[in-house]
């Protein structure tokens, strides 16, 4: 099975099989079918990507419910460091901090669940990064979390100095003071 449980309930990580010969590699980079096998029955509806240059960060994003997204996140090319923090109050690993290097080159991707706000940093020269999401974007349900918020002391593997962050991730409450109405249910 190519899905590897975190100790994050939902939390999994996706490390495809690839077939490579002389002519290059293949994968599925997607299956419905091996998701279900593996208890994810989110049906994905919208792709998003985003292209960023080295030290970008972005997040911690997520939206409420009803609007709230699980996501399947996988770099098409470069490096980034991806972070997630549960945010779902009772969780046993709630206002945790989960990390992982996903990279064109290792094609681990990682498969989010609603209930967790997200970002990454950019760790190569450029990179670009798709994740697939159950939910459409709803601008009233968006929210967030700083990325420097220093009760979750997130190390994210950038020097100081070299960060480079939108004015409205820089501006997004601590967390604190963040907007959730999230719960956890096993």
């Amino acid at each position: 099975m190519p899905f590897i449980a975190t100790e994050f309930p939902g939390l999994m990580i996706f490390e495809p099989v690839v077939f490579k010969d002389s002519r290059g590699y293949f994968f599925e980079s997607y299956n419905q079918r091996v998701c279900k096998e593996a208890g994810i029955t989110t049906r994905l509806i919208q792709d998003n990507q985003s292209a960023s240059c080295y030290g970008v960060i972005r997040g911690l994003h997520y939206q409420l419910p009803p609007y709230a997204q699980a996501k399947f996140i996988r770099v098409l090319s470069g490096k980034i460091y991806d972070v997630v923090v549960d945010i779902r109050v009772g969780s046993p690993t709630y206002k945790k901090i989960f990390a992982i290097e996903i990279s064109a080159e290792n094609r681990l991707q990682l498969y989010v669940p609603a209930g967790f706000a997200h970002g990454f940093s950019v760790l190569s020269e450029n990179a670009e990064v798709l994740y697939k999401c159950d939910r459409f974007y709803n601008k009233k349900s968006e929210a967030g979390i700083r990325y420097n918020d220093p009760e979750l002391n997130i190390d994210w593997k950038i020097p100081p100095g070299k960060e480079i962050i939108s004015e409205k991730d820089r501006t997004l409450p601590l967390f604190s003071a963040c907007r959730n109405t999230f719960e956890f249910s096993a």
